[in-house]
């Protein structure tokens, strides 16, 4: 089909008072030859969508440039409909709002080279076509504790089938474990009851939930909507089909044979605040050596926790698990003394009053202090000295009993949890390879056997640092690093039942927008509702695996031969796989390498002697880009020189997008992206640290053109430093300036 343009320059938000309107509609339909170039004051108002639908049902057109404000605003309005491609040329906050201090001819020639790039790029794409075939809208649940029935609850309201798989013979997980919890409900002062039994009851009796207990899963292939899952339960394998996938198996203490330091193993009247538990619901709150009631109990925080040896994170609920065993203790021996000794006591929001019920028992005493040494003494009792008080001085506590408040390890975490629990490290064979003879996960948690996934990437979910899932934890919580999976409760991060709750909620709602998305070939988050994926051009495939070893998501496993193959449904459309493949054989319909070559092509580079440089910026459509947009919202200025081109991250930089640009006269390219490292916030997780890896090859590219290193930078930006960029951009011109213009400018 051929491509019919309309051209549709506003003359609103002052954009008609900053720029030659006339000129620019001259210069467009000369340069660009679109069927239809026309002006309004308001594209936005109705009277101005009309015209534009009138436009395209009259004159057919299939492709619109929208020439006016930044594609975040009146998105609803612009969309007309599937068949017609939309772009968006932000002459508004890009253009006249972030360039009256400029020469008229800079900011004119700006919107030019704007307007010229919108029209290249719906010339050079077209409409994506969603991959569309028979999905399961079935929520799998794994893990039967608070989380994961709440979210199997939750799944379940909603209309979906569940099918809830829990690897003990009862429901319930830790939290059945516990006599009682710290208030969940108002004044925040009493203990309540765990409330594990009736969640059960609800769960086993919803007609929507299939339960199996006693239950594994032992292999997880396919998608989203398209995942075939095995399950074991005793000598009786079960396979099913799901859409997506609940991962909430919750915690495993932190292994208190590494407390030695604290006393643990040397005396048996030192117990942990889970054993303690276990005490309390068998009713033998008593020292564990003798069966005598305890007169003293030393409470020590963070054992192990915040602590680089250990645990470096704060799980959380240990403080408030101290406060609640302490009243424990009070109510069955009213006669004992209780020490909590803590580093920082943390008890937020309106569990500050169940903290200051606490304090109001003449019982119990809590101080801030470093522990120096736990002892045993004659007659099983522990000394536990402290230091760095709140009292200024030392102090040593004679003890009946001593209950350290070990922190959470997520079962995701290898390694570093009690012999048998799960999560436990396999041994794995010295040549990489696993026991089916694929190759060991080298982005996931190699070991933890939760999912058992086929994916190329590895068994399970990758994980961070400290062994909880991989994900962009501000905006996108519950998600992984595999899509249609979704992490939630204390697998995810240190929670309380409470938080717990919450999270099982929106972990099940996500599972419910994976698996529509899913059915309609339409992507989830960043990129929510976008219907284009992947296209291979498989003939030219040198099997070089940069695209299945970077991509986040593990969209991509391979052939026997090494050839990637793709599932659709679990690519998040990022491009990163675009990015990285050296021979161009990777393309979305609405997003391509030569797509954005000829954009490049489209912008007018000044001969050297004019003396106007031209920068390149690729900047990232999740975070650098809308703060650019913020930049203009603001009236801040900046250099005119730039020109800029959203990229979906990042990551999805083609290293041909530069060599175009360099060779095509441009003096200086720029990349901004999201922020990456342990704290990154990325959308796409890595799209910013294989940007960053892959200015080796752009330095090499340099060298191939014979150019100097400083023509190109790269930046990292939050959208909160939004203010830096006018900076980043006029700082970059003067070193542009310095270095001097392109010797390739004019050839």
């Amino acid at each position: 089909m051929d491509t019919k343009v309309g051209v549709y320059i506003c003359t609103g938000c002052d954009i008609g008072k900053g720029l030659d309107i006339d000129k620019l509609v001259e210069t467009t339909k000369a340069d660009s030859k679109p069927k239809v170039c026309k002006t309004h004051a308001a594209f936005c108002s109705p009277e101005g969508a009309q015209l534009i639908h009138d436009d395209i049902k009259a004159e057919g057109l299939n492709r619109v440039a929208v020439c006016a404000c930044s594609q975040r605003y009146f998105a609803d309005v612009f969309d007309f409909g599937k068949e017609v491609l939309v772009d968006r040329a932000n002459l508004r906050e890009h253009v006249v709002w972030s360039h009256r201090d400029c020469e008229a001819e800079d900011i004119q020639a700006m919107a030019e080279d704007y307007v010229r790039m919108s029209v290249t790029r719906l010339q050079n794409t077209e409409p994506p076509v969603p991959f569309v075939e028979k999905t399961s809208k079935a929520v799998l649940v794994i893990g039967g504790g608070i989380t994961g029935m709440n979210s199997a609850l939750s799944a379940a309201a909603a209309g979906y089938d569940v099918v809830l798989v829990e690897k003990e013979a009862e429901l319930g997980g830790w939290a059945a474990k516990f006599s009682k919890v710290f208030p969940k409900l108002p004044p925040y002062r009493d203990l309540q009851p765990n409330g594990v039994d009736e969640l059960a009851q609800k769960v086993k009796g919803h007609s929507r939930i299939a339960v199996r207990i006693s239950t594994t899963v032992t292999k997880t292939s396919g998608q989203p909507g398209q995942f075939v899952v095995s399950l074991q339960n005793g000598g009786a394998p079960e396979e099913l089909q799901v859409g997506a996938i609940v991962q909430a198996t919750g915690f495993v203490p932190y292994n208190p044979q590494k407390l030695a330091y604290l006393g643990y193993g040397k005396s048996p009247n030192v117990v942990t605040n889970v054993e303690l538990e276990q005490l309390v619901k068998d009713n033998r709150l008593v020292r564990p050596s003798d069966g005598k009631p305890p007169e003293s109990v030393v409470f020590i925080q963070c054992a192990g926790s915040r602590d680089e040896q250990h645990l470096p994170y704060c799980s959380a609920v240990c403080c408030r698990v101290s406060l609640k065993q302490a009243l424990y203790v009070r109510e069955k021996y009213p006669d004992a003394r209780i020490y909590i000794i803590y580093k920082d006591l943390r008890s937020p929001a309106q569990y500050e009053r169940f903290y200051a019920r606490v304090q109001e028992d003449d019982g119990i005493f809590m101080s801030k202090g470093e522990i120096t040494s736990v002892e045993s003494i004659p007659g099983d009792r522990v000394a536990v000295e402290a230091d760095e008080t709140l009292l200024g001085e030392k102090i040593k506590i004679e003890a009946d009993l001593v209950v350290l408040a070990a922190g959470m390890v997520p079962t995701t975490k290898v390694g570093e949890v009690e012999p048998g629990a799960v999560g436990e490290t396999p041994a794995e064979p010295a040549d990489g390879k696993m026991a089916d003879g694929k190759k060991a996960a080298e982005s996931a948690e190699a070991g933890a056997k939760i999912l058992n996934l086929t994916y190329r990437q590895g068994t399970d979910l990758p994980t961070l640092k400290y062994g909880f899932p991989d994900s962009h934890f501000i905006c996108f919580p519950y998600e992984t690093r595999r899509t249609g999976i979704y992490a939630a409760g204390t697998v995810r991060a240190p929670m309380d039942m409470a938080t717990a709750t919450n999270d099982a909620y929106g972990a099940a709602l996500k599972a419910i927008q994976s698996v529509e998305c899913s059915a309609a070939g339409r992507a989830v988050h960043p990129r929510a509702g976008d219907e284009s994926y992947p296209d291979f051009f498989f003939q030219r495939c040198t099997q070089c695996k940069r695209c299945t070893e970077e991509c986040p998501f593990g969209t991509l496993d391979e052939d026997d031969k090494g050839t990637p193959k793709l599932n659709p449904l679990r690519c998040r459309r990022c491009g990163i796989c675009l990015g990285a493949c050296p021979e161009r054989i990777i393309s979305f319909k609405n997003y391509n390498v030569n797509s954005i070559s000829q954009m490049i092509k489209a912008i007018h580079i000044p001969d050297e002697f004019e003396e106007k440089p031209r920068i390149l910026a690729f900047m990232c459509e999740n975070d650098a880009y809308p703060a650019l947009d913020m930049v203009g919202a603001k009236r801040m200025q900046y250099n005119a020189m730039v020109r800029v081109i959203p990229v979906r991250c990042i990551g999805a930089t083609n290293v041909v997008w530069l060599g175009d640009a360099l060779a095509s006269g441009f003096d200086g390219i720029i990349l901004i992206g999201c922020k990456r490292g342990d704290d990154y916030q990325c959308h796409y997780v890595r799209g910013s640290e294989l940007a960053h890896t892959r200015m080796g090859n752009v330095q090499e590219k340099l060298k191939q053109l014979v150019l100097e290193p400083e023509r190109v930078e790269i930046h990292e930006l939050p959208i909160s430093d939004f203010y830096r960029i006018p900076q980043i951009f006029d700082d970059f011109l003067k070193v542009i300036e310095d270095v001097g213009p392109n010797p390739y400018k004019g050839m």
